[in-house]
């Protein structure tokens, strides 16, 4: 850095505008800024300061620059500072004006201006001025990136203000390391213990969460086990925590499989009760069913005995109609014979004409008697008729019975077949309900694992993804360091070769008859020639450009590297180490396994509908059975009855057909037969022989009334019944013969005999038993089902904290290697003896190298008797590494600076200093401080240290440096010839330049 000019209006002490012309002080290599106290020595170094950071040093800066303002300007008059300087290569104007209460441009008062700020840049190609900035936070941030130091710092290394230059001499570690951390570019190794301390950092969160993600797995094997597992009391984190849970969880399992195997052998037990008692309550239910049907069959015979008087009287009202159809055709007969009575003589010539000839001449007894015979013989074949038809409907009956008792012997032999398979049929569906709720049981449990399963396939894609990406991004990164490392090497060059031919560069400014910027003469006999491969400043920004490029892309690319690797691990932790491939492969496994058991629970619904309706089925099967067995005892007792009618009906139409073919052949015979008889007969006899044969009719009727065993005709009459009366009738007789066949059938059962014998059934107590063991079996299984899920679940868990182990086992290492280095490099670590950090071991080497630069002064200003030298010893419980002590030649001792006198203060704190700014200009990258200004402190040197300390302020032109002495001491206005006198009056002071061309 170097001063050109400073321009002042309206500040501090100068009313007016004042000029100050560096160039020319510096041209002498040491001026001398001098004037009464109060006349405004400091205000200049004030100016300087203020342009440059907008503020004034120490406690002189406070109203936000208010203060600043002259009180001996005029009020239209506003305050600013203008400094030219260069610093970095580039020419810079600086211009502030602090914040200005001035007169209101309308009425009365007055209004405050903010401040301003201007920032310029010469350019030398264009040979103008232009304008970079009127912000004042991106003036302030370009001038402390240029400068590399802040206020404070700039004021302690450059300006030194009144008799503070002691400062950085007798500052602690910490001060000098924040100073010289600034100056030598130290922030690189500062990054590096603060990245280390980021890793370290970030892994040990890492480390904890991974910890902590264990700690909520066994907290979960925890509340699966219960009481069987025990955890340790330790935290995320603390060594040891892995193996602790990992052991708890091997003692959880062993406990869950010990009481799986007990689950198991319970479960056994009730399964046996359950089978006992469902034994016991069919058996009770049957007994029960049995001792009822024989009260039941015991109350129906009761009511049978009740119902006896009645059936009898039906029975003898039965046999009575039967008799009286007997007599029913000699009525019949009566009737007719009455009718031919009064027919008989019209009929007479009619039916001796229809006569056969062999009867037509035969008398009327003949006729008579003939016609008798055949009427008799065709009354009785009425009965036969009837005889003939209720011997067909017998037939038809007996034909439907055998067909009855056929289709029940085949739907018993068909329920007899079925019921016979009942109990492998049942077991077969109860096995295919049960395999079906197995399989039910088991997709619910594969379907639990399907997404733990479909996240860690999806994590391993992802991870073998992420691993080709690192890969190509670690190459990436690889090359763009390279790039960068290169470009910047590139721009080092350039750098140093245009620093190399800056004499060319300022020569070709050069103008005959101008001063020249550098040495101020206004002739150029051998002004430097550019060679061939000159660089310019173009050129080296272009250089700047790309390497600030390189540098962002390979930021760039390491940020993109970061963002892989954390995502790669957290695929991974996700994942595990298994591969893609037998994870694809397990998934497959398990989504076959989970199709295949969904598939055969499906049929859990159907096997139960089929279960109830095969139940169903088989009570139907007995109730029909049951009813068959009732049918068949009913039809036994028709069957007899049948067969007696039958028998007697034969009997009587083999008399009554004769040779015909049927009764109703024979009777159409005797009909037209008598038919003719009766005609001839009646005609023949007329009204004698038709009162004969009424008379005739009532014998026979008498006769047959008596043959049937009835008193009277009128007797026989009344017994007759008409067709619906006889069907009622016999429906009755059938009815109860049946219902008696039906009690006598279910008395006669051996079964229900047995069951009568035995003790009454206790079917609810049986259901009650029944109902427990159900419980307890269902309380057996859930517990046999709760002991294996705990089981799964604690195999899962614990395969997944050892996953976790396995996955964290690398990340500790990392943790112990990071969290060593970073120990190591922040100077807490035991291996750090001295607890030096990095930063401070690399400014140890460079305050070792400014103690040397600054023992070549010292020992002249101190006649060889004092030298700096560098320690490494710790102070109290501070860190070592920046500690300055001062060696005394008359005594041989070693002993801290802050024993030294004041005058010896002074003269070792400059020595210091200027050694510092050799330092700082050596180094690369560092700040060229070509200004230095040294305020008070030399009155306190006696005349021979004075002259030492000035020849060696002096020969500092020997490195175009120039340095300006503050001070009021007279003896130093005579031996310094370069002055900037500051002259004090009324009306506010002002600078004069002395002893400058």
């Amino acid at each position: 850095m170097r001063l050109h000019r400073l321009d002042l209006t309206a500040f501090g002490p100068f009313g007016g505008s004042q000029s100050v012309d560096f160039d020319a002080l510096s041209a002498a290599g040491l001026f001398l800024l001098h004037g009464p106290t109060g006349a405004g020595k400091t205000s200049v170094l004030d100016a300087v300061c203020y342009a440059l950071y907008g503020a004034v040093p120490g406690a002189r800066q406070s109203g936000q620059g208010m203060n600043l303002r002259s009180d001996h300007a005029e009020a239209r008059t506003r305050t600013e500072a203008r400094l030219e300087l260069t610093v970095a290569g580039r020419r810079l104007e600086i211009t502030r004006q602090p914040p200005w209460e001035r007169p209101k441009l309308r009425g009365k008062g007055t209004t405050v201006d903010k401040a301003q700020t201007w920032l310029r840049e010469y350019d030398g190609a264009a040979g103008a001025w232009k304008d970079r900035s009127r912000s004042h936070q991106e003036i302030g941030e370009e001038i402390t990136r240029l400068l590399g130091m802040s206020r404070e710092q700039f004021c302690q290394v450059v300006l030194l203000p009144q008799g503070d230059f002691a400062r950085f001499l007798r500052a602690d570690a910490e001060a000098r390391g924040r100073l010289l951390g600034r100056l030598f570019d130290t922030q690189r190794f500062a990054d590096v213990e603060k990245r280390l301390a980021e890793r370290r950092r970030a892994t040990e969160a890492r480390v904890r969460e991974g910890d902590a993600a264990l700690l909520a797995d066994a907290h979960r094997m925890q509340q699966e086990a219960g009481d069987a597992m025990e955890l340790p009391e330790l935290a995320p984190g603390d060594p040891g925590l892995a193996a602790e849970v990992l052991g708890a969880a091997a003692v959880a399992r062993s406990t869950a499989r010990e009481r799986l195997t007990v689950a198991h052998c319970r479960l056994g037990s009730a399964e046996s009760a359950h089978a006992t008692a469902q034994h016991a309550l069919r058996e009770a239910r049957e007994l029960a069913r049995l001792q009822g049907r024989l009260a039941e069959a015991r109350q129906r015979a009761e009511r049978l005995e009740e119902r006896a008087g009645d059936h009898r009287e039906a029975q003898q009202r039965m046999e009575r109609a039967r008799k009286a159809e007997a007599v029913a055709p000699a009525l019949e007969l009566r009737e007719a014979a009455e009718a031919e009575h009064h027919r008989a003589g019209r009929a007479e010539a009619q039916a001796r004409a229809a006569l056969p000839g062999s009867r037509a001449d035969a008398g009327a007894s003949g006729l008579a008697a003939a016609a008798r015979r055949a009427t008799e013989e065709l009354g009785g074949l009425d009965t036969a008729r009837r005889a003939e038809q209720r011997l067909a409907d017998l037939r038809e009956e007996r034909a439907g019975l055998g067909r009855q008792e056929r289709a029940d012997e085949d739907a018993l032999r068909e329920a007899d077949a079925w019921l016979a398979d009942w109990d492998t049929t049942r077991a077969a569906l109860q096995a295919r309900v049960d395999s079906a709720q197995e399989a039910a049981t088991r997709a619910e449990q594969l379907a639990v694992q399907r997404d733990p399963m479909r996240r860690r396939l999806t994590a391993a894609r992802t991870r073998d993804e992420l691993a080709a990406d690192l890969a190509e991004a670690q190459r990436r990164a690889l090359a763009s360091e390279q790039r960068a490392l290169d470009a910047r090497a590139h721009w080092l060059d350039l750098k140093e070769q245009r620093l190399t031919g800056i004499a060319a560069e300022l020569a070709a400014h050069l103008t005959d008859g101008e001063p020249c910027a550098v040495c101020g003469a206004t002739e150029h006999p051998a002004p430097a020639r550019k060679d061939a491969g000159h660089v310019d400043r173009a050129t080296e920004d272009d250089a700047l450009a790309a390497h600030q490029r390189a540098e962002d892309r390979h930021g760039e690319d390491e940020r993109r590297l970061g963002v892989l690797r954390e995502a790669l691990a957290a695929a991974t932790a996700e994942a595990g180490d298994t591969p893609t491939a037998r994870l694809a492969t397990e998934a497959d496994e398990l989504e076959r396994h989970y199709a295949r058991a969904r598939r055969d629970a499906s049929a859990l619904h159907a096997a139960h509908e089929e279960l109830r309706r095969t139940e169903q089925e088989r009570d139907q099967r007995l109730a029909d059975r049951q009813q068959a067995a009732v049918r068949a005892a009913a039809r036994l007792t028709r069957r007899e009855s049948l067969e007696r009618e039958q028998a007697l009906l034969e009997e009587e139409l083999a008399q009554a057909r004769g040779a015909a073919e049927s009764v109703a052949a024979r009777a159409a015979q005797l009909e037209r037969e008598a038919a003719l008889l009766t005609r001839a007969a009646d005609a023949v006899r007329a009204a004698a022989d038709t009162a004969q044969r009424l008379k005739e009719a009532d014998a026979r009727l008498a006769d047959a009334a008596y043959r049937a065993g009835f008193e009277t005709p009128r007797a026989a009459a009344a017994a007759l019944l008409d067709a619906a009366a006889h069907r009622e009738l016999q429906h009755r007789l059938d009815a109860w013969q049946n219902e008696e066949a039906a009690v006598r059938a279910v008395l006669a059962e051996a079964d229900t005999a047995a069951a009568a014998r035995q003790a009454p059934a206790d079917p609810a107590t049986a259901e009650r038993t029944a109902d427990t063991a159900e419980r307890r079996l269902r309380e057996a299984a859930s517990a046999r089902d709760a002991a294996a899920r705990c089981c799964a679940e604690l195999d899962r868990l614990s395969a997944r904290a050892a996953a976790a182990v396995r996955t964290l086992a690398p990340l500790r290492d990392e943790y112990d290697r990071v969290a060593r280095l970073a120990a190591l490099t922040a100077g807490t670590s035991a291996d750090n003896e001295r607890r030096m950090r990095l930063e401070s071991y690399v400014l140890a080497a460079r305050l070792e190298q400014v103690a040397a630069a600054a023992t070549v002064r010292l020992q002249r200003m101190s006649s060889g008797r004092y030298t700096l030298v560098h320690s490494d010893d710790r102070t109290g419980r501070g860190r070592s590494g920046l500690g300055l002590h001062v060696v005394d030649a008359w005594t041989g001792r070693e002993r801290d600076t802050a024993t030294l006198s004041g005058g010896e203060t002074f003269f070792a704190s400059l020595a210091l200093a200027l050694g510092l700014a050799d330092v700082v200009t050596d180094e690369t990258g560092g700040v060229r401080l070509d200004t230095l200004f040294i305020d008070e402190g030399f009155g306190s040197l006696d005349d021979q240290t004075l002259d030492e300390v000035l020849d060696v302020l002096d020969s500092l032109r020997e490195r175009d440096r120039s340095v300006g002495i503050v001070s009021h001491v007279a003896d130093l206005r005579r031996r310094i010839h370069a002055q900037l006198e500051v002259v004090k009056g009324r009306s506010g002071s002002v600078l004069r330049l002395r002893g400058v061309g």
